[in-house]
């Protein structure tokens, strides 16, 4: 069956979107975050100097109260509405108040970070005209596409809070959610789409085994990867208030590590249990698929954190570690998408 404009574009934001989540990785594992000290702009420019001798003498001094005058607006926001306990700590944090040296790799890894999210807006966006084609015969579809857009909205501003409160803690954790939440937004409507394209023969009772599991084991690894970002936060700040080397940070974060390393094994057994209801009722096909990646990203993941653990927080493999995650989230997704599906596109016969 050939793809329509609409399925053609969504299912492409949807890698786009995962990319980006990639090249964030990058700008996280390198430092880069703050190799742009102002938003949407960086260094006053569309398109940022590549040496220091192109910015005025005072530009850390300016830049930092470009800053500090963006975070006055944003306590008084949040004083308006309530929240005087984060409004305090962002208006007492010194890392405000902190000057940003100038490095030219680092600041071209996060405008090409940034790059890739503005085109990831215009797909989003693409997304959203193109499915207004189902307006008469499934409006959830274009509902999600502009729900998408607003969510990237929002996550555009939580960036620029993140870059005026200087990677504030707490705030990267809220960006790396919001940006799993866009990306299962997307893939839904994506697959509401594409449906008619899959066909699942399970028998009922398998059915629900393998959705409640699936959610199941969504939920815990959606709370895992927020556990991991939280460790990130605790080394980041590790980093910058120590002199310990990088194959000592991990051993200084405390319990939000040793909580994250211990859970990695619930996962473990939940991936198990939903590969043990795949072999015993014999799933074949693109369910099957789903499973065994799952499985396998589960494996790799644990892999990679004892590497991360032993080999000093290695960059590459913290964005592999990054990247690993949102994959498993979205093959999880969709096998509960597919499941769910499989009882209203065919009534099946029970298998083995």
């Amino acid at each position: 069956m050939k793809l329509n404009i609409y399925q053609k574009v969504a299912i492409a934001t949807v890698f786009a979107t995962l990319f980006l989540i990639l090249v964030g990785g990058l700008v996280r594992a390198t430092g880069a975050g703050m190799g742009c000290p102002d938003w949407p702009k960086c260094f006053g420019e569309f398109i940022p100097p590549t040496h220091v001798s192109e910015l005025p003498d005072n530009y850390k001094e300016v830049f930092v109260e470009q800053r500090i005058e963006k975070n006055k607006k944003i306590v008084s926001y949040l004083n308006s509405l309530g929240f005087t306990e984060l409004a305090e700590t962002i208006e007492n944090d010194p890392n405000v108040r902190k000057e940003e040296d100038f490095n030219a790799i680092k600041t071209w890894t996060e405008y090409i970070n940034r790059l890739v999210g503005a085109l990831i807006g215009v797909l989003v966006l693409a997304t959203f005209i193109t499915s207004l084609r189902y307006w008469k015969t499934d409006k959830v579809i274009p509902i999600t596409a502009f729900a998408a857009v607003v969510l990237t909205l929002f996550q555009a501003w939580l960036g620029s809070i993140v870059v005026s409160t200087n990677l504030l803690p707490g705030t990267i954790t809220i960006h790396m959610v919001f940006a799993m939440i866009i990306v299962t937004v997307l893939l839904y409507g994506a697959f509401r789409a594409t449906k008619s394209l899959f066909v699942i023969e399970v028998e009922e009772g398998v059915r629900k085994k393998i959705y409640w599991s699936g959610i199941l084991l969504l939920v815990l690894t959606t709370v895992q990867m927020i556990l991991g970002t939280q460790v990130r936060e605790v080394v980041d700040a590790i980093k910058l208030t120590t002199d310990i080397e990088r194959s000592g940070w991990l051993d200084q974060a405390g319990a939000v590590f040793l909580i994250h390393r211990s859970f990695s094994w619930i996962i473990l057994i939940a991936g198990v249990y939903v590969m043990s209801i795949f072999w015993r009722n014999e799933i074949h096909g693109v369910l099957y698929k789903l499973g065994i990646a799952n499985f396998a990203l589960i494996i790799l993941q644990i892999a990679i954190g004892v590497g991360l653990e032993y080999l000093g927080m290695a960059a590459p493999l913290q964005v592999i570690h990054l990247v690993g995650i949102a994959l498993m989230i979205c093959a999880q997704f969709l096998m509960i998408l597919l499941v769910s599906e499989s009882r209203k596109t065919i009534a099946s016969p029970a298998i083995g």
